[in-house]
């Protein structure tokens, strides 16, 4: 599976947890996830990656300001501000701050409590 050159390590990025909410006691079969957001800033120039999968962790993206761009499959796609990308099963990719400003996004998504 070939998704074009190799991602950079993540770097410029600062990510705060805004809320958690454990899902066991809300939905049966959940138990063990939760539904967590957070406010991600990709400086100009930053990256988040490497390459790597939502299987298991589905998610949407709302970017607040500036233009993200994500690379999936080869293809490069800016986003923002605005609606952004969804994040399913089948997402693989790596995002980059291309731009001049802060890029700034909300992520939600479902992962495991650690």
């Amino acid at each position: 599976m070939n998704h074009g050159p190799r991602a950079p390590e993540t770097r410029g990025v600062t990510v705060t947890l805004l809320a958690a909410l454990d899902l066991g006691p809300e939905i049966e079969g959940m138990a063990g996830r939760e539904l967590r957001m957070r406010l991600v800033t990709m400086e100009p120039g930053g990256v988040f990656g490497p390459l790597h999968s939502h299987q298991d962790r589905p998610g949407v993206v709302y970017i607040l300001q500036g233009t993200i761009t994500d690379h999936r499959n080869g293809i490069a796609t800016d986003y923002g501000p605005g609606p952004g990308w969804p994040e399913d099963r089948n997402t693989v990719h790596w995002l980059e701050n291309r731009g001049t400003v802060a890029a700034v996004e909300v992520s939600v998504d479902i992962v495991r409590r650690q």
